[in-house]
């Protein structure tokens, strides 16, 4: 973790620590926090760079509660520009202003200013996170968020130590120059290496430094509950230890039914919870994040890796003198083991939350891909990745609008939306085409056709209680990523996925009605398709969005409008006290 070289006086002037308050006789607590949230300075591959970071951390400090507590945090914004936490998985039942999505439940936080977030934590169990969610900050401005059960009991053997393992991306570009140049349409730049829990790993050397390695320590015969979350930017990472496997219990907040295998594969926005039994030979193994990348259209993307050690007592500092094993990775280009390792997963069959809506009330059928529009005024211009173009993403043909001066949730809630957003978004894109033809990648007469597209607020509106499935369909149109879509406020049962386009009558087999995963992630594999129901039974503005940067930027995203039900308990409160409502210029009043 990267720390401070010195103490500075503006975290002399506060508590960083974290404030909480212990769990009497088994009751729920409250759990309080200061996130300082500043720039420092950091050195790696022999260049300095300025990145941003809460308490001098990288990653930033874990929250720790148990299922039930409350958690109040106090984010000081020391940048010079405004920025949002989000709590990314935590349901938020009824908390909807507190879920830190910028532009959407609020405003940014302004420079020199506070803000406090208070919220419960209820019915989950397991490893989510949080991260800044405003332009690219959450690269460096994130951490682990762990939910342990209130009885202390796992559907699993006790592990001696749980550890977050954080995989993430180190970039020497000043991140919120990547984000203006995004928006532009430059999606040039890449990251310079990956790194677990901020190491960059012997593997990613220069010629004036040797770079740390993540070390995780172990006994023989003890097992780890390894947390696997993946707060890249742009990469689905594989993540592999060599001589151990793996058992992979939890994913998002929620068991699963124990799954062996010796590689983890975990997207962006996700968490996936393993355990791995310290059962080889006392000596030192090599673990390995490699990213990993769609070969289209640009198979020339930089290989993106970070190298620890895990370490048993009683090895020699020399592993006696012989090499330290490596694991074997995939290629960095074969999507494949993605798509089986996620398939594999089953939820952990609960009586009280896998209930499965069998009937469904509104069916959505979305694309995801990219397009294009005219740059400035123009209403034509040449198409085919023209410099008369700027690319964005869609969800049916639609790329989103982002608000850069007022939060949605607040517009709602006043009900002063007109001229901000239409509650049109199409359940269907305008026509259908073979999603998945590969020819669609580069640029020819295929794919112009069904490049142009536009910008706007388009969100959905679901009355309280609606059955809703969603099958997102990801399409090769300018390009052939994955899409790991992430949903506020909800966990969804992933139902099924599958390769190639969705066919009702052949793929509706395929639905696990029994014990599907429950997931606030969805990773739509690369050139296939996902099938999700849910319940909206949490009132609010939930956004809706791929968790690559770049795509969210580019407009893969909506959101959706949750009414209020028939009763109080089923109703979204007035904003608390803490809530502070947009000012004129975009950021939140002080």
């Amino acid at each position: 973790m990267e720390k401070l070289s010195m103490v500075t006086s503006l975290l002399c002037a506060i508590t960083v620590a974290v404030l909480a308050v212990a769990v009497v006789s088994g009751e729920a607590a409250v759990v309080e926090h200061t996130f300082v949230v500043h720039e420092m300075n950091a050195t790696h591959l022999c260049n300095t760079t300025k990145i941003y970071v809460v308490n001098g951390q990288f990653p930033g400090p874990t929250v720790d509660v148990t299922e039930g507590d409350t958690v109040v945090v106090h984010v000081i914004n020391k940048l010079p520009f405004g920025l949002t936490i989000h709590w990314h998985g935590v349901r938020q039942m009824r908390s909807c202003w507190a879920d830190g999505a910028g532009f959407v439940t609020e405003c940014p936080i302004p420079p020199g200013n506070e803000h406090t977030y208070r919220f419960n934590v209820t019915g989950q169990v397991g490893t989510l996170w949080w991260h800044a969610h405003v332009t690219c900050l959450r690269a460096t401005i994130n951490g682990a968020f762990i939910v342990r059960p209130r009885d202390g009991k796992y559907p699993f053997p006790t592990p001696a130590k749980d550890v977050p393992i954080i995989i993430g991306e180190w970039w020497e570009l000043d991140l919120i120059e990547l984000d203006r140049r995004m928006m532009d349409g430059n999606f040039d730049d890449n990251p310079l290496s990956a790194t677990i829990n901020g190491k960059l790993g012997d593997l990613s050397n220069c010629s004036r430094m040797v770079e740390e390695s993540f070390i995780l320590d172990v006994k023989h015969g003890e097992s780890y509950l390894l947390r696997v979350i993946n707060t890249a930017l742009f990469s689905e990472y594989y993540f592999r230890v060599a001589g151990h496997t793996f058992t992979v219990v939890g994913a998002d907040g929620n068991y699963l039914t124990p799954f062996k295998t010796d590689m983890v594969t975990v997207a962006p926005g996700e968490a996936i919870d393993v355990i791995m039994v310290a059962d080889a030979p006392p000596a030192h193994y090599h673990m390995i994040a490699l990213a990993n990348q769609p070969p289209e259209p640009d198979p020339q993307i930089p290989v993106f890796t970070s190298r620890g050690l895990v370490r048993y007592a009683g090895a020699t500092a020399n592993n006696n003198g012989l090499p330290v094993p490596m694991p074997i990775m995939p290629n960095q280009h074969n999507t494949m083991p993605s798509y089986y390792f996620h398939a594999n997963l089953t939820g952990l069959a609960h009586p009280e939350r896998h209930r499965v809506p069998m009937h469904v009330d509104e069916r959505l059928f979305v694309t995801l891909g990219l397009g294009s529009i005219c740059r400035g005024q123009n209403t034509t211009c040449k198409r085919r990745r023209s410099p008369e173009t700027i690319v964005v993403a869609t969800m049916n043909n639609v790329s989103f609008a982002h608000p850069k001066t007022t939060a949605l949730l607040e517009r709602y809630y006043d009900g002063t939306s007109k001229g901000v957003y239409t509650e049109d978004f199409p359940i269907r894109p305008p026509r259908p085409f073979n999603y998945t033809n590969r020819d669609l990648i580069p640029p020819g007469p295929l794919e112009e056709a069904l490049e142009p597209t536009f910008k706007a607020t388009k969100l959905k509106r679901f009355k309280y209680n609606t059955s809703v499935e969603i099958i997102f369909q990801s399409t090769t149109l300018m390009q052939s990523d994955s899409n790991p879509m992430h949903l506020h406020g909800y966990d969804v049962f992933l139902l099924a996925q599958g390769l190639g386009n969705f066919n009702a009558k052949r793929d509706v087999r395929k639905f696990n009605y029994h014990n599907p995963q429950l997931r606030n992630t969805v990773q739509v594999p690369r050139g296939g398709w996902a099938a999700i129901r849910f319940v909206t039974d949490n009132p609010g503005m939930w956004y809706l969005h791929c968790h690559f940067e770049f795509h969210i930027i580019m407009g893969m995203a909506t959101a959706f409008i949750v009414e209020d039900g028939p009763t109080p308990e089923t109703s979204l409160p007035p904003p608390p006290p803490e809530f502070k409502r947009c000012g004129n210029n975009g950021l939140s009043q002080p």
